[in-house]
């Protein structure tokens, strides 16, 4: 008998267990979300909005599944698995209320055959833009490349008024001229 086989097969099964056992929500964000938008791009982890208090009722089954962090900030928190073939994974925490508006908005998905939110169309460029606003060095490079291509795929009217909205309010006037001059 081998003791150090890991009990779930991949990190989908593990994140899906330990969401049912601990009835905490939390929606898929990151490249997997964009993977389901027609648009094929490796990761190296998996990035979840959660509330804080959801947070906190999944944070000892993760550090039981050999999860720990090592980078925690206010808002955000990533975690190591000492398992390499596990992926790293990433909790955003926003406000219970916008949690709602995102998971209503969103859709489910199947990954590995377990269930997953992922945000809608728009709430995703959103997101990749409030990234890109308050991490320009850091998500610039990955996040508008991947804005451009969810409008190209999914044929984002990025002329219209709601859009040039969307990209004023969650990011601003130089990257809604650079989403113009690309996509």
């Amino acid at each position: 008998m081998n003791i150090n086989k890991p009990k779930y097969t991949n990190i989908f099964h593990l994140i899906s267990d330990i969401f049912n056992k601990s009835k905490a929500e939390a929606i898929l964000i990151g490249g997997f979300a964009v993977n389901h938008y027609k648009i094929a791009r490796q990761t190296a982890d998996m990035g979840f909005l959660i509330v804080k208090e959801d947070y906190e009722r999944i944070a000892d089954l993760l550090q039981k599944q050999g999860y720990t962090p090592y980078y925690t900030h206010e808002i955000f928190i990533r975690l190591k698995n000492r398992e390499s073939s596990f992926f790293d994974i990433d909790f955003m925490f926003i406000e219970k209320e916008t949690f709602e508006k995102i998971q209503k908005a969103g859709r489910e998905i199947e990954i590995s055959g377990k269930k997953f939110t992922i945000p809608s169309l728009n709430h995703l460029i959103a997101l990749k833009l409030h990234s890109i606003k308050y991490n320009p060095k850091n998500r610039e490079f990955r996040d508008l490349p991947d804005i451009i291509n969810l409008i190209r795929l999914n044929k984002v009217n990025y002329k219209s008024e709601s859009f040039k909205e969307l990209c004023l309010k969650f990011g601003d006037e130089d990257m809604y001229l650079k989403i113009l001059q690309q996509a």
